[in-house]
Parts: C-alpha cells; sequence; structure tokens
C-alpha cells in the first residue's frame, strides 16, 4: 500500500522549485531568461515555472525586463533577472579602517564609503557607533536610488559564534567575547545582519564576484593576515570555524611575540605593520604610510625592497606548508599584498619553489582584482546567497512591497 502524501511535501517541493528557478536566474549573467527557457532548464513544467516566478516577482526578488521570443511562432517571452532595486548592506570593521557597501542582488558595487579609523583597543560600542554612521549613509544613498534593503553582512577580523552576534576573539582589536547587536546597524530589515570573519567573507565575495575557480586560498593582507579556504566552490571553516588562520602559521620559531600569544606567526613578518616597520615607513595613516612604501619600492630604496623581499619570503614558508597540508592548487591575493603584488611575487615563487618545489604553478598564483571591495561583497553576498538557497522563508519574513 503506498504511503499517503502528507501536505507539508508539497511545500517541501515548492520550496525547492522556488530556489531552482531563483537560482537559475541568478547565474543566467549574460542573458535575461524567459520562463520558457527556465522551464526547459530546470526541467519543471510552464506552469509551475510560471506560478513560481508570479511568486518571486511579486515578493521583489525578481524583475522582467525586455521581451524574447525563443522561437519563430508563439508571443514573445518577458525577461527575467533578480531585482536590481533590492540590496544588501557589507560592512566591515578592520583595525585601522571602517568600510560599508551597497550591493544589489546581482553583485553590483552601488555604493562604497571608507574612512580611516584607529579601532585597536577601542570599546566595540564605540566602534559601531562610527560604523552606524556609514550604514546610515548607504541607507541614504539606496533611497536614493530607490533600492529596498534586505539585510546586511558585518565582517571582522576576528573569530565570530554561530548566534553571529558575537566577536570569540580579535586579537588585532583587542576583543575577547565582545557582543557586537549587529542587528542595530539597519533596524527594520527583514533579514537582520549576519556576522563573519573578514577573511572568510573576502574568500567568498572572490568566489561569487571575482572569477575564483571551484579551489583556491584566498590570502587577506591588513595588519593581521588571515586565510579563507575555498573547496569545491564552498567556504571551509572546520569543525571550530577556525581554519584559515594563516597569519598564524609559524614560519620562525625563534620571531617575535605575536598578538596571538604565540612566536614567530606569519602575522609577525609579512603582517602590514610589519612590512611598514621592516622599510622605515613612518608614522602616519594607512593611506600616507602605503603611499611612502610604494614610492619608496619604485625608487627602489634597499630598505623597502628587503622589507617586502622578506615578507614575501615569509609568505611562501607558510603557503608551502598550508599547500602540502591541504592540497591546495590555487592562490589568490588580497589587502596589501595585492597591492604590493608586482615586487612581493618574486621572492614569494623563489620561496615556494624553495620550501614547496612544483606544488604551485606561477600562473595559479594570482592578485585579487576585487581590491578593496572583496570584503564587502563576500560579507553582503552571504546575505544574498541565503535568499536564492532559501527564498521561500524570505516570501514569508518579507513584507515588502
Amino acid at each position: 500500500m503506498n504511503e499517503p502524501t502528507a501536505p507539508g511535501r508539497v511545500g517541501d517541493v515548492r520550496r525547492r522549485n522556488l530556489s531552482l528557478v531563483l537560482d537559475s536566474i541568478a547565474k543566467t549573467v549574460d542573458a535575461k531568461p524567459s520562463r520558457a527557457q527556465l522551464a526547459a532548464g530546470t526541467g519543471l513544467t510552464k506552469a509551475a515555472v510560471s506560478s513560481l516566478v508570479a511568486d518571486l516577482v511579486e515578493s521583489g526578488l525578481v524583475s522582467e525586463v525586455g521581451l524574447y521570443r525563443d522561437g519563430e511562432r508563439g508571443r514573445p517571452g518577458q525577461g527575467l533577472e533578480l531585482n536590481s532595486r533590492r540590496g544588501v548592506v557589507g560592512m566591515e570593521i578592520n583595525v585601522d579602517y571602517l568600510a560599508v557597501g551597497l550591493v544589489d542582488l546581482a553583485g553590483n558595487l552601488r555604493f562604497h564609503a571608507a574612512v580611516e579609523s584607529r579601532n585597536r583597543g577601542m570599546p566595540p560600542a564605540q566602534v559601531m557607533k562610527q560604523l552606524a554612521g556609514l550604514a546610515a549613509e548607504a541607507k541614504a544613498a539606496a533611497a536614493a536610488e530607490d533600492i529596498a534593503i534586505l539585510g546586511g553582512g558585518l565582517a571582522v577580523p576576528g573569530l565570530v559564534n554561530g548566534k553571529g552576534d558575537t566577536v570569540l576573539s580579535a586579537p588585532n582589536l583587542h576583543w575577547e567575547d565582545e557582543q557586537l547587536h549587529p542587528q542595530s546597524l539597519l533596524e527594520g530589515a527583514p533579514l537582520g545582519v549576519k556576522l563573519s570573519n573578514e577573511a572568510n567573507s573576502a574568500a567568498l565575495g572572490e568566489l561569487w564576484y571575482g572569477g575564483g575557480r571551484p579551489d583556491f586560498l584566498y590570502v587577506s593582507g591588513e595588519v593581521g593576515v588571515g586565510g579563507g579556504i575555498i573547496i569545491g566552490s564552498e567556504l571551509y571553516t572546520g569543525p571550530g570555524g577556525s581554519a584559515g588562520e594563516l597569519g598564524h602559521i609559524v614560519v620562525h620559531p625563534e620571531g617575535p611575540h605575536c598578538s596571538c600569544g604565540g612566536w614567530g606567526c606569519l602575522e609577525t613578518f609579512a603582517g602590514q605593520e610589519a612590512i611598514f616597520e621592516a622599510a622605515g615607513v613612518a608614522e602616519g595613516t594607512l593611506g600616507e604610510r602605503t603611499g611612502l612604501l610604494l614610492a619608496a619600492l619604485a625608487a627602489q630604496e634597499p630598505a623597502a625592497e628587503k622589507a617586502v623581499h622578506d615578507a614575501g619570503r615569509s609568505l611562501g614558508v607558510a603557503l608551502a606548508s598550508a599547500s602540502r597540508l591541504m592540497d591546495i592548487e590555487a592562490v589568490v591575493l588580497g589587502g596589501h599584498f595585492a597591492v604590493l603584488g608586482e615586487w612581493i611575487r618574486p621572492s614569494l615563487l623563489e620561496s615556494l619553489e624553495r620550501y614547496a618545489p612544483g606544488l604551485l604553478a606561477p600562473e595559479n598564483l594570482t592578485v585579487s582584482r576585487l581590491e578593496h571591495s572583496g570584503t564587502l561583497l563576500g560579507a553582503a553576498g552571504q546575505v544574498i546567497r541565503s535568499v536564492i538557497e532559501s527564498p521561500f522563508e524570505f516570501l514569508l519574513a518579507s513584507k515588502l512591497a
């Protein structure tokens, strides 16, 4: 005797089909698929696709554009795309700056603002207050373009808890077990604000918006050094969520004390501050010091060249270990490593060839094309992906017109 179909199972099928259709629209970058094309691509009936699309259009996740004729006969169909009038705010707290970006559902960065801010040791409430000012600018920009904000993503240079409201440990900020209350940054946004690690967010930004391959290690260079591991187009964080802490691989056991409590970590040799100090760059704002370092490198000043050469060598030691352990075939450099790409690449490749010969091909060591927006795109992208993967939950939670 056949088991009767439970009412809930019909709903489960519709949930999966909503995600299937929305994901198909999201992946069709170069064309705007019609309902008929979606039916052909997903294997669903035209009637089912039309019903699903109606829900997605009504919710504001999808918009209709243009007219497309699928063949010689029949009425032309309307193209479909993710609605550019729906967006997510990506936000970042780092040691020496704050940044926000407004990202529409298609991944376009519609607004970007950043300010230098010395956040090390500052009370989280004070940092969040300043960040709220930038978030208000993003909200104003969204209102000016008639973009409804669905939610936000906040990236921090540290480990965060599963609930998404607490920084468990951010040594370079001197924060431990600090609850941030990120939802307060975007009051009323139906999807709230997701808290994430900065390097992981940057890695996801590279995967989704930077043309990243399905398997790579993203190296984030700021005051600290972080890593984001992408395997099979998925972020790998490990059982405890702390995988990818590349900056705390020991590259010299007798090296200096690190903010993590250890000694001789990569961060103490290749972090932003370590390079500035070794190059003899004077104190000042981040922009000023970066400009001085680049000018010194262009002038072939020995101290600057040695500082970057040594940083590349240490980074190569760490990547050699990481590559052997995780079978990494490609590395993408971000942050100050991307800025210093042409100068740091030679010593980095030399170091890799010395300590892991033949393991990483030179063409598989690349620089991120996202420049300083990768982390914001990744932080926002996590929220956008959650909508694409579970649009039914959004339809229930959202009251957007």
